[in-house]
């Protein structure tokens, strides 16, 4: 196993992750149970989850009017890509 596969499946596996536990959140608020934190949340994306969140957010209608997470999760993302791009260029 490469690195480079390593590495796909580090980011599938905790974009799966974030995307879990943002549904997994939004099932707890409606029924008023124990929440996840959300800097939690933000901090898998800032791991490389960003997409996962991004989706979640999406799919389940969460955290979607909360500044943090609507302009915050895109620009780790932007983020990221533009390190992806970077690194990608001096190979």
């Amino acid at each position: 196993m490469t690195i480079t596969d390593l590495l796909m499946v580090y980011l599938l596996a905790i974009n799966l992750l974030d995307f879990v536990l943002c549904g997994a959140d939004k099932h707890r608020a409606r029924r008023g149970k124990w929440r996840i934190r959300e800097r939690t949340l933000l901090g898998l994306a800032a791991l490389g989850g960003s997409v996962g969140l991004l989706a979640g957010m999406r799919m389940f209608h969460h955290k979607t009017l909360k500044p943090a997470f609507r302009y915050g999760a895109p620009a780790i993302l932007v983020v990221q890509l533009g390190l992806a791009v970077f690194v990608m260029s001096r190979l």
